[in-house]
């Protein structure tokens, strides 16, 4: 699941029929399950993303400052160490894996976050459509 999956299917999702308030009104359970479900998901995701960025920074930590085993080297030769702490943490921040993983978790974040919005959302439906009824009653004459 992606985040433009889950925007494509709000935009189904977040529609209200004017015609049908109370059917719409009972999907609200359904949709705060459909969607709290996805967001314990990528919650878990970026847990593991976090979980892989410790033992990638681990990793690199030890390749860069030479305490990797030799294996590794020979697979991807650094031919120096690092000893300042300065040029240990540019190297750190300009490593590729780790850069990856990162981004992983800032795309997981921003998954999370719009889908924060969409449970508040989906939160707040009952006031929308009380508001719809509401106004349909107004317009209908009654008090």
């Amino acid at each position: 699941m992606n985040l433009e999956q889950i925007q494509k299917m709000w935009a189904k999702d977040s529609q209200i029929d004017p015609d049908n308030l109370h059917d719409e009104s009972l999907k609200i359970p359904q949709l705060h399950a459909k969607y709290y479900t996805l967001y314990n998901t990528i919650t878990l995701l970026r847990e593991k993303a976090r979980e892989t960025h410790s033992k990638v920074r681990l990793e690199r930590y030890n390749y860069y400052t030479g305490k990797a085993d030799p294996e590794v080297y020979e697979e991807e030769p650094f031919p120096y160490k690092v000893r300042d702490k300065d040029a240990l943490q540019r190297h750190m921040d300009a490593d590729e894996r780790l850069n990856k993983i990162d981004l992983k978790i800032r795309y997981y974040d921003i998954m999370l976050k719009f889908l924060e919005e969409i449970i508040k959302t989906v939160s707040n439906r009952t006031f929308q459509i009380k508001n719809a009824i509401e106004w349909h009653r107004f317009q209908a004459g009654f008090n």
